[in-house]
């Protein structure tokens, strides 16, 4: 099972949101990400629109929900052979009406 972490700036956005989005994002870590993540190759689904961010290496974005977007990258692994994620960022995209 893979391991998180969640930097300052993600805990500041996660207090933004509201309870069915935090809930919504929950759901979308449990059932999509994290069983792709521990995948041999990580092979997200399409749905969750992960890609390296450009201009920051090793620096991923995923977008969750209709306008749910949250970055991350791996750290070092807690657990042998399992996969450390550190949420960095997490929000409703700015152009939403959902905002």
């Amino acid at each position: 099972m893979a391991t998180f972490e969640t930097l300052p700036l993600f805990e500041l956005g996660w207090r933004r949101l509201t309870r069915d989005q935090q809930s919504e994002f929950r759901r979308i870590v449990l059932e999509a990400f994290e069983p792709d993540l521990i995948t041999p190759k990580r092979s997200f689904r399409a749905a969750l629109r992960v890609r390296e961010m450009a201009g920051c290496p090793d620096v991923f974005e995923m977008t969750w929900g209709d306008v749910g977007r949250a970055t991350f990258s791996y750290g070092t692994e807690h657990v042998p052979g399992q996969p450390h994620v550190i949420w960095r960022q997490i929000g409703i995209l700015a152009n939403s009406s959902q905002h």
